[in-house]
């Protein structure tokens, strides 16, 4: 079962019955597409509803993970549903949708500003953390490197594991330790739960700098 449909089936219980006007309006889109047959105005027509299917699509993204993260969902859980490869890339994915989604003027510029100074710090408060922790970061990723029998995506991301451990900064682990834990949780669960811990550590750091 690929990923769409296990999310349908997985929404399935929560479907009402009711006319879906999103539905509705991708139904209308499609139609007037591919078949020759659509005239220009109904072309248009078709483009003016899909600009707006965008914008309220890319309204809804960043409210879901918001209800995500309150219901206590981990940036790791959350990194394959988005589609990015990291902890770190989901984090920054939703930063950017929920300042650009803001209206206030002052969001495009001295928020941003504010935004990227709150990052800085974060991360700065983080590489202290990893700096500090260094030991327990390289004995993990040395026994991630040491595992036998992973293959194509995992078997990647354990490489890059591999390579972080080459750079005298510690906090380059943590991005592919986040990236190799989607790969371990059914094989190697434990190991999967220690990166878990540790990457929820660094959220942690980086969400009190911000309400700092």
């Amino acid at each position: 079962m690929d990923d769409d449909s296990a999310a349908r089936k997985a929404l399935s219980a929560r479907a009402t019955g009711a006319p879906d006007p999103v539905a509705q309006a991708l139904e209308l889109v499609r139609s007037v597409t591919g078949d020759g047959a659509a005239t220009p105005e109904e072309v248009l027509a078709a483009l003016t509803l899909l600009r707006g299917l965008r914008e309220e699509l890319a309204a809804w993204e960043p409210r879901l993970i918001t209800a995500a993260r309150e219901g206590g969902t981990s940036w790791v859980r959350l990194a394959p549903a988005l589609g990015v490869a990291s902890r770190q890339a989901a984090e920054r994915r939703y930063l950017r949708l929920r300042t650009e989604g803001l209206d206030h003027p002052e969001n495009t510029g001295e928020a941003r500003v504010r935004a990227e100074r709150d990052r800085r710090a974060g991360e700065r408060a983080v590489n202290e953390w990893a700096n500090e922790n260094a030991g327990r970061l390289r004995g993990l990723s040395g026994r991630i490197t040491g595992l036998s029998g992973l293959t194509g995506a995992a078997r990647a991301s354990v490489d890059d594991v591999r390579e972080a451990l080459g750079s005298d900064d510690s906090a380059a682990l943590l991005g592919p330790l986040a990236a190799a834990s989607v790969h371990l949780h059914g094989a190697h669960p434990a190991l999967a739960e220690e990166i878990d811990e540790i990457t929820e550590r660094t959220s942690e750091l980086r969400d009190a700098q911000r309400a700092r």
